[in-house]
């Protein structure tokens, strides 16, 4: 069932990428320094509409902090960020929450909700003020559902649900909330190789058959090049590569993003590149 369309920008959507990134920089205050530590530092790339890229790089990187600033929670201090072609930092947050939706490593919900309440929560952004949900709403969060094949969880606890089916709920919650692109924080963190899987083929299907633009931080680098057409690779702030998969994820970028020796060859029965870590190479 395909995910329903939550409209567009200004821009025709088959006009230039979804997403550019110019030469963007942030900083976190330092109590022992009058300048911020840099956490990203001249990021530049740019996304097309219904590509599936993997941000790869050490705990400490930036990662994090760049989602934080394609999601709009915060700001560059230096570059620009453009959401098809109009400045992510003019668009109002409410706008913008339409368009782009974070799936979170984990959720933690404050109350007792049924997994149907939890998607419904995708739809605030598209509320007014004091507006409660209503038929169109419960609609577009049941197609979410039965997008994600979530859909006889409906009525559950969230909070019953194994970690595989909670992680279904939240990218049903992201559907429902922006139909454009997803922004996924290492979203198979802790679950077991099954449920991995299963979150492996439910990305791929929202990609390449609802046409879903995706882009996903993780340290799994097999399920890197299972899912994504393309690469980010950032150490210290920095990209140090960027391109199709297949050109990107080799032994030497692997020995210059971890300071790890590593076999990288193609796999016939997996249908894609595999990684096997060897040594490492720095004390």
């Amino acid at each position: 069932m395909a995910v329903p369309s939550f409209g567009t920008l200004d821009v025709p959507p088959d006009r230039g990428p979804i997403l550019t990134v110019s030469e963007v920089a942030f900083g976190y205050a330092s109590g022992r320094t009058t300048f911020p530590l840099l956490a990203v530092s001249g990021v530049s790339f740019s996304m097309a509409r219904g590509s599936f890229t993997g941000l790869l790089g050490p705990n400490g990187c930036g990662k994090t902090t760049l989602l934080k600033l394609l999601s709009g929670v915060l700001q560059p201090a230096v570059g620009t960020i453009t959401l098809q072609g109009r400045p992510l930092h003019g668009i109002p947050r409410k706008e913008a929450a339409r368009h782009i939706a974070t799936v979170p490593q984990e959720t933690h919900p404050a109350f007792e909700f049924t997994c149907e309440e939890m998607v419904l929560m995708g739809r605030h952004p598209h509320l007014g003020a004091f507006e409660l949900e209503g038929p169109a709403d419960l609609h577009i969060a049941h197609t979410a559902l039965a997008a994600t094949g979530t859909a006889h969880l409906a009525r559950r606890s969230y909070m019953t649900l194994s970690g595989g089916e909670k992680q279904r709920i939240v990218i049903a919650a992201a559907l429902a909330q922006a139909g454009d692109m997803l922004l996924l924080d290492e979203p198979t963190t802790s679950l077991d190789l099954r449920a991995q899987l299963d979150i492996s083929a439910l990305l791929t299907r929202l990609n390449r058959q609802q046409g879903v633009t995706m882009l996903m931080a993780t340290h799994d680098l097999n399920l890197a090049a299972s899912l994504c057409d393309t690469l980010l690779l950032m150490r210290d702030g920095h990209l140090i590569a960027e391109g199709p998969t297949r050109d990107v994820l080799t032994s030497s970028a692997i020995k210059q993003l971890y300071d790890v020796e590593a076999d990288v060859s193609f796999h016939g029965g997996a249908g894609h590149l595999t990684v096997v870590p060897l040594r490492r190479l720095t004390p």
